[in-house]
């Protein structure tokens, strides 16, 4: 069975020889996609024997998919994993064991995603393990098209796998809030495009089967796009910390849900009403008001737009 793993890093020092070390039992490749590092991302994955290319970033989605196309040819299936996640051993043991007896008709396999937080398992919300496909066959999975919140698509059977992978990310308070910060420009496009229609949209939602991540998917926009912005975060603030516990998770726990639970949505809110704002203000098309206010560049044909 020959199997490639493909991470995108940019300045991923501090996770990716941890990365590269989990996958190293049973990767036949590992793939980088690297987005512009100025530390030693690369000079350690080449050390791992990880092979590295460049692009510059555009999204998320956009720099899976060219690490899925740059796949070695003999690649039977492909593991998506970010570089501060680590496959745990059951869920390593699983992949050998597992994996090559799957049927030709399996085109995707589910495992469970945990976090930490601060150095804490976060394990209370009604959030955590979440189940995602990150095991696919090559040349029958994609990576949606969306600025946030990307899932691999296929349209064959899938498999479940008990195995679990871990998001523990080393980095500081800091770094998150700002990285959130990046996040919430990019999912109120989504959250745009999703009522403008000003690019191809794709989702999970419209899968077949039930699966945790199109259900998930469908209440996000189907239910909570519809509700009052603001009133939302806070409800669903209270729903995880509140009804699902999550006050057990203790201070770093707390923190987690307060950050990302309530301030990032809430900020997502916010920065979806500046948007909306300029347009009215200023008469500006959905694509012109989200380059002004967040700075980030939407390439549509002329036709698409209004």
């Amino acid at each position: 069975m020959y199997l490639t793993v493909v991470i995108l890093t940019k300045n991923e020092e501090r996770h990716i020889a941890r990365c590269l070390d989990s996958v190293a039992p049973f990767a036949s490749h590992c793939l980088v996609m690297d987005s512009g590092s100025t530390d030693r991302t690369v000079d350690i994955a080449e050390g791992k024997g990880a092979e590295v290319y460049f692009n510059h970033w555009v999204n998320y989605a956009t720099q899976m998919n060219l690490g899925i196309d740059r796949v070695p040819q003999e690649s039977e299936w492909i593991l998506r994993l970010d570089a501060d996640e680590v496959i745990t051993p059951v869920l390593a043991q699983e992949i050998r064991d597992r994996l090559p007896s799957l049927g030709a008709d399996v085109e995707g396999v589910y495992v469970s995603r945990r976090m930490t937080f601060q150095g804490r398992s976060i394990r209370w919300g009604g959030i955590f393990p979440v189940r995602v496909l990150r095991l696919f066959r090559a040349g029958r999975g994609r990576c949606e098209n969306r600025w946030m919140d990307e899932h691999i698509l296929v349209s064959g059977n899938t498999a479940d796998f008990k195995g679990e992978l871990i998001d523990d990310n080393l980095n500081s308070l800091t770094w998150w809030t700002e990285k959130h910060n990046g996040y919430a420009s990019r999912e109120v496009v989504d959250l745009l495009n999703l009522e403008y229609g000003f690019m191809a949209y794709e989702t999970v939602a419209d899968l077949r089967g039930g699966q945790q991540a199109g259900v998930k998917r469908w209440l996000k926009e189907r239910v909570y796009a519809r509700l009052p912005g603001g009133f939302r975060a806070f409800a669903y603030f209270v729903y995880r910390y509140v009804v699902r516990l999550g006050f057990l998770d203790s201070k770093e726990g707390t923190a987690f849900h307060v950050l990302q639970g309530f301030w990032y949505r809430y900020l997502v809110d916010m920065k979806l009403h500046e948007v909306k704002a300029y347009m009215s203000v200023h008469d500006a098309d959905v694509v012109d008001a989200i380059r002004d206010v967040l700075g980030i560049k939407i390439h549509v044909d002329a036709t698409d737009r209004d």
